[in-house]
């Protein structure tokens, strides 16, 4: 089920540094080098794939952008947030901010 504006504004209170633009929430972290970068990315693999909800990605450099909506249900819903929680924890795990 697709959330409301006010419903993703809620929830995007609850995850630092995430907005919402063009029908998706997303972020960008910087990482001290490629290789973080990278190592970041790789540990999205599992949590995606047993959700069964894959992120958009982007890398520049050191730089990773994810964006995140439920295509199939055209828009914004719980399982976005679900993956984006699970997304701080893993940024939280490698210690950076």
């Amino acid at each position: 089920m697709i959330l409301s504006e006010t419903e993703v504004r809620e929830k995007l209170s609850t995850l630092p540094d995430w907005i919402t633009r063009d029908g998706t929430i997303n972020v960008t972290y910087k990482f001290k080098d490629f290789i973080q970068a990278i190592e970041f990315v790789n540990r999205l693999v599992v949590p995606s794939e047993k959700s069964g909800h894959h992120p958009d990605i982007f890398i520049s450099y050191n730089k990773v952008t994810i964006n995140l909506t439920s295509h199939d249900e055209g828009g914004i819903t719980q399982k976005d947030f679900d993956l984006a929680h699970e997304i701080v924890d893993i940024v939280n795990s490698l210690m950076i901010k």
